[in-house]
């Protein structure tokens, strides 16, 4: 309260004056409030900084719009963006004050931030755009007789309304973008990595909306076009041109609301997991260019979640290779902050070590081979019969053997596999509801030794120790590292006194160990136990052992690959025969009868 009063503004003054004297010039701050323009001109520069951040913006609000069409037009030459769509349209009251500061139908309370369902939220976009670019809306409302054209200034205040007659949804063309700030024209990439971005904007959003068709067109001519599908596995295959619809599985799930979140204010949650999965033994990437993380219809990027995808892919594709991944979380609103990226391409998630376990155990679920998650699969009531097994009890003998033994019963659905024959001493023919299928009897032992020994990984006394030679200190840091008790004994010479369980009792320990030290991580070293383990190729098996192995392997988390990468299995299905065949062939037609 003194601060106001005539003596102590005197005293300012005063001071003010003699610090004038002192310096020779007049005392300005340097902190000042900014003006409303340039206010609105920094988040215009945060919203919109490029090409594809106009279509994202547009698309975005065209699909708020419930459309299900979507035409997106560009003229590089003249910075020029025009995105028409089918959507509800809006009424002259809305187009009115529809590029004003702040302005949308989404949000009218701070408690809406918490409960955001929509693409576009903040009011932002079409104001951007208006202090960046030129702005014209044509909008028509469904089940109205006419529509309006709207062209808007800097400020996003409406120049010129009229009537005009188009069909309903709404048209948004912005054109000379950035001819206000050339120089944000040229600190832009070229043009066509611009486009590039546009295109893969477009993909983003077709992945995320799979029932929306998209057609994209460049200087008035067309560019690509994406048509729609019932989920993302009819998107992937029109983006990635070398993948298949049938290389790809997708599952979608129920997830559990966790349970240390509080209670939801309107009632149960409704969360779940939608995933598209490229089948590890027929495609994947160089790079992790198509680990792809969804949340309630936009991509965001997630490094924690992108951490867990190729986790879960462990040991399941070739070295240097990565999966083909979409995971689409369509989870409550109360457990996402968007208030992370200004383009909203990045979110807090709360609970996020929750979502990472569900979506681990639903790419597991995916990756095995049951008749939910067997695309090929042809059930006929000839073969349509599910066998129910339980997991083994017990592994395989050290001698590299198949032990047969009874079926047991149990709760998992599997497909039925029934041994038929061998061939050369190395596939193991299978005959499945819908055709044949060739399995290697080598690496197929090996998938299950793996995973038999990742989850019962333990080291046994060896009697006598083993004596190892020539051993290089990194060598010997790799066996501690294992855990094995390895111990001095003469000159360049080692005894190792422990060893893995399936190693210990076999005739090649020795070399085993060997190959176990020149191994790296643990994970590494695991897989050549059971790459050593299991049985060779040339080795006979009877019919009740290629039954056993059958049984052992498809109840394997990951039974498609071999923990090296490789195919474990050829599918030849019988529609595939009966093509072949001509089976659908009237004979009586083919002799001209």
């Amino acid at each position: 309260m003194l601060e106001g009063t005539p003596v102590l503004r005197l005293f300012s003054l005063v001071f003010k004056k003699l610090i004038n004297l002192i310096t020779g010039r007049a005392m300005t701050s340097c902190i000042q409030p900014l003006s409303s323009e340039i206010i609105y001109l920094i988040a215009a520069g945060e919203v919109i900084d490029s090409l594809a951040a106009v279509v994202r913006e547009l698309a975005d609000n065209a699909l708020d719009a419930g459309a299900n069409r979507i035409v997106v037009s560009l003229e590089p030459e003249q910075w020029r963006v025009i995105v028409a769509d089918n959507g509800m349209g809006m009424e002259l009251v809305d187009l009115l004050v529809a590029a004003s500061a702040h302005s949308t139908s989404k949000i009218s309370r701070c408690e809406d931030l918490w409960q955001i369902t929509s693409l576009g939220f903040r009011g932002e976009a079409l104001h951007s755009l208006a202090q960046l670019a030129e702005l014209e809306i044509f909008s028509r409302r469904q089940r109205t007789d006419g529509g309006y054209r709207v062209v808007y200034n800097s400020l996003g205040e409406p120049i010129l309304v009229e009537t005009v007659a188009i069909a309903p949804g709404t048209i948004v063309t912005v054109s000379h973008i950035f001819a206000k700030w050339l120089a944000r024209r040229q600190g832009l990439p070229s043009m066509s990595q611009q486009l590039k971005a546009v295109q893969a904007t477009i993909e983003f959003l077709a992945l995320c909306h799979p029932h929306v068709t998209w057609q994209v067109q460049q200087n008035k001519r067309n560019w690509f076009t994406i048509s729609p599908g019932v989920t993302a596995r009819q998107i992937i295959p029109q983006i990635l041109r070398q993948v298949f619809v049938s290389d790809l599985q997708q599952l979608t799930l129920g997830v559990p609301t966790p349970e240390n979140a509080d209670a939801s204010p309107a009632g149960r949650d409704t969360n779940k997991i939608s995933l598209v999965l490229g089948l590890p033994d027929r495609c994947h990437r160089r790079r992790p260019d198509w680990v792809r993380v969804a949340t309630n219809g936009r991509l965001v990027r997630s490094p924690e979640l992108e951490h867990t995808i190729l986790v879960s892919f462990a040991r399941t594709l070739p070295r240097d290779r990565y999966p083909i991944c979409f995971v689409h979380l369509q989870i409550s609103p109360r457990f996402i902050d968007w208030n992370r990226h200004p383009a909203k391409a990045e979110i807090y998630l709360h609970h996020l070590r929750y979502w990472q376990e569900q979506i681990a155990l639903a790419i597991e679920q995916a990756l095995r081979i049951s008749p939910t998650t067997l695309p090929e699969a042809v059930h006929t009531q000839r073969t349509g019969k599910l066998l129910k097994a339980a997991e083994a009890k017990q592994g395989y003998a050290a001698t590299r053997s198949i032990q047969p033994r009874a079926a047991e019963s149990g709760n998992m659905e599997l497909m039925e596999l029934r041994a038929v024959a061998q061939v050369h001493n190395t596939y193991v023919l299978a005959e499945h509801p819908s055709g044949l299928w060739l399995v290697e009897q080598h690496i197929a032992h090996e998938r299950v030794l793996y995973e038999q020994v990742c989850s019962r990984w333990q080291l046994v006394p060896l009697e006598p120790p083993k004596i190892l030679t020539q051993l290089t200190p990194a060598q010997l840091e790799q066996l501690y590292r294992l855990e094995l008790d390895v111990e001095p004994f003469g000159e360049q010479l080692w005894a190792v006194r422990t060893a893995p369980a399936p190693l210990a009792q076999r005739e090649d320990c020795s070399d085993a160990l060997l190959e176990l030290s020149l191994a790296g991580d643990l994970q590494a070293a695991q897989v050549a136990v059971a790459c050593r383990s299991a049985i060779r190729n040339g080795t006979p098996l009877t019919l009740g052992e290629m039954q056993t192995l059958l049984d052992d392997w498809k109840r394997t988390r990951h039974p498609r690959t071999c923990p090296h990468g490789r195919p474990i299995y050829l599918s030849l299905e019988e529609s595939a025969l009966a093509r072949f065949f001509r089976r659908h062939w009237v004979i009586g037609k083919s002799h001209g009868i």
